[in-house]
């Protein structure tokens, strides 16, 4: 599967070329640099995506996008918009999420960012010269906010459409899990993530022939990996620590810290024997639990890790169910008492790269940037599985990720540059108009 490119794009009429050279005229950069500071201002942590859900559906309508917010619960819900078109033509769908990775509650994103100030994790966008930063800019505000400057803009153009141009934008994109553990339930709406919104506007009336996914990495990306996450459990002998001399104890946090290095030994080889395509499968140990932190003179009698491991498109969740079990099995002929389970498994997907939308994302692409560019040796899971799945054929592309940083950034979780937003509201302008003012015959 590797070397894989995509087909070879479809050639565009002098009328389009005229279309997509009016359509970048169009691009209001105020308005693109305006609704990203306002969402970014509006905290959406996973599970609260209310207000900005409706006001993404308020700013879409005010630009003429017949645009609406779908509510799910109280709390929740997806803002949807769309451009008509003629009815000849192929539907696309631009597909972007809510919420935000962290919470903009410092006391409760403490636990990950160690308790350090970070502008870049705060609901305000700050700008130094060209680079903008704050919660969501980059994943998954920024990009979305292009897709609807990219509607403004075909609107705005009078481009005529034979295909209906939409955005769906939803609840519950990160990915989040209800988790019972030692010290405390992590359940309710703020754990319902993995792509409940975008499963529920699917399932309630949004149809579309293709799609394309706005998450970040800027490179056409055609296929997504899966994810599974395990609870580990090792098991030790309570005991007062005052009486470890004279009592029976194993502290099960001591196994631990040996069975950690194994489990990220076997991660690192996995990867290797599993990449396949422009996927690089990853994982890692991220969670742990034992004893009372506020009463830390007992031994513990248990120790829980959480493992995140993610598959290439292909492999299925019970495969990577049966090599990890193999491998807690050997550590068990170690003489450690431990046992897995799996928590949650969501299947990888593939759109073939021949397919009329990764052509028409990989044209627009090198259209803006006078040449290609492919990604491979992915990793993150996005909600375009769910897509797939649906049957709706979708490529993504989106802001440039941290992973490839320019040598003058700050080490920034949650940043882009402006130049980086202007340049993609082209890209999906371009494929946009590529694709929806053909005739759906065209697209094979």
């Amino acid at each position: 599967m590797t070397g894989e490119t995509p087909g070879p794009p479809a050639p565009l009429s002098a009328r389009q070329r005229g279309w997509i050279a009016s359509a970048f005229e169009a691009i209001d950069r105020d308005f693109l640099l305006e609704t990203l500071e306002r969402a970014v201002a509006i905290p959406s942590r996973t599970g609260e995506e209310r207000a900005l859900g409706e006001f993404f559906a308020e700013t879409m309508s005010g630009r003429g996008i017949d645009a609406v917010y779908q509510p799910i619960d109280r709390h929740r819900g997806n803002a949807i918009g769309r451009i008509a078109g003629g009815g000849g033509g192929a539907e696309l769908l631009f597909y972007g999420h809510l919420d935000t990775t962290f919470s903009a509650d410092p006391r409760e994103d403490a636990q990950m960012t160690g308790g350090r100030p970070r502008p870049d994790l705060e609901p305000r966008l700050r700008r130094d010269g060209d680079l903008l930063y704050g919660l969501g800019v980059q994943n998954p505000k920024g990009s979305t906010v292009c897709a609807i400057a990219a509607l403004d803009a075909a609107l705005r153009a009078g481009i005529p459409l034979e295909g209906g141009a939409g955005i769906g934008i939803a609840a519950g994109g990160i990915h989040k899990g209800p988790v019972e553990g030692l010290m405390r339930a992590y359940r309710g709406r703020r754990y319902q993530g993995f792509g409940v919104g975008c499963e529920y506007m699917l399932k309630h009336g949004l149809a579309a022939d293709y799609c394309i996914s706005t998450k970040p990495g800027y490179g056409i990306v055609w296929e997504e990996p899966g994810e599974c996450w395990f609870r580990v459990t090792i098991m030790g002998e309570l005991c007062y620590s005052g009486l470890r001399h004279i009592q029976p104890n194993r502290n099960p946090i001591v196994d631990a810290a040996r069975v950690v290095p194994r489990i990220e030994a076997w991660i690192a080889g996995y990867t290797r024997r599993r990449t396949r395509g422009q996927i690089a499968p990853q994982g890692t140990v991220g969670g742990i639990e034992a004893g009372w932190p506020f009463k830390p003179e007992f031994i513990p009698g248990i120790c829980v890790l959480y493992v995140n491991i993610h598959t290439n498109s292909v492999t299925r969740p019970i495969e990577l169910r049966r090599e990890f079990e193999a491998l807690i099995a050997d550590i068990r002929e170690d003489g450690i008492d431990i046992g897995v389970e799996m928590l949650l498994a969501t299947p990888g997907s593939r759109t073939e790269p021949g397919n009329w939308i990764v052509r028409s994302a990989a044209a627009a692409i090198e259209a803006v940037e006078g040449r290609p560019i492919v990604v491979s040796g992915l990793s993150g899971t996005t909600d375009g599985a769910i897509l797939r799945n649906a049957g709706i054929p979708t490529a993504r592309i989106g802001l440039p990720g941290m992973a490839e940083p320019e040598p003058d950034w700050p080490p920034m979780f949650d940043a882009c540059r402006i130049g980086d937003l202007e340049r993609l509201t082209r890209v999906y302008a371009h494929a946009l108009i590529d694709t929806c003012t053909r005739e759906r015959d065209e697209m094979g």
